[in-house]
């Protein structure tokens, strides 16, 4: 187990983080989120959250674990802004009469399809992944690294307990323990909301 003793020291030399974990950290920010340039942001909010706090590392995690928990809490805050702030975005007056799509009077032309996908759904959904986060959050941080190592990275038990350094039945309390209190506080922010 000598590999947690260079992962701690490269957290005592901040020069090194975005070589060692930048890619890793993009790439965990960017399968939440799903926009390149908000996950480069949550990155180096990250880092530099990390920055601040490096004298509270006290080494009992892995440096990568530290700056992913940073991280988790760094992509909860910004879903959580996001639905509580208003859109900007303001749907102007179509006024130029050259447009295609609209006849002199400001018709369509040609009516658009019917959507797909039911926005109310979508919204829905945004909002579940808000409190599943907020629950992700609650939860003991090594619970939800194996909880999101499994169900999110999809990751076999063998990655997971060699990333954690766990046994095989260990992972697996691990995962029971990360469902049963995820259960409950859905049950508790979700399902019950929804009544």
């Amino acid at each position: 187990m000598n590999k947690r003793k260079p992962e701690i020291a490269s957290i005592d030399n901040p020069e090194s983080w975005v070589d060692s974990y930048g890619d890793f950290l993009y790439r965990f920010a960017l399968s939440r989120v799903k926009d390149p340039s908000v996950a480069e942001d949550l990155v180096q909010e990250t880092f530099l959250a990390a920055l601040r706090a490096r004298e509270n590392f006290k080494g009992q995690s892995a440096g990568r674990t530290w700056l992913i928990a940073i991280l988790k809490h760094k992509i909860v805050d910004y879903i959580r802004k996001k639905i509580r702030e208003p859109s900007s975005d303001k749907i102007e007056t179509l006024t130029d009469a050259s447009d295609p799509d609209f006849d002199e009077r400001g018709h369509w032309q040609i009516r658009p399809g019917k959507w797909a996908v039911n926005p109310s759904k979508l919204y829905e959904q945004k909002e579940f992944i808000d409190v599943l986060y907020h629950c992700l959050a609650e939860l003991p941080e090594r619970l939800a690294e194996a909880f999101i190592k499994r169900e999110m990275d999809g990751l076999s038990t063998e990655e997971i307990c060699k990333e954690l350094g766990i046994t095989a039945t260990n992972s697996w309390v691990m995962l029971y323990r990360a469902r049963m209190s995820l259960r409950r506080c859905l049950e508790n922010k979700w399902l019950s909301a929804g009544s």
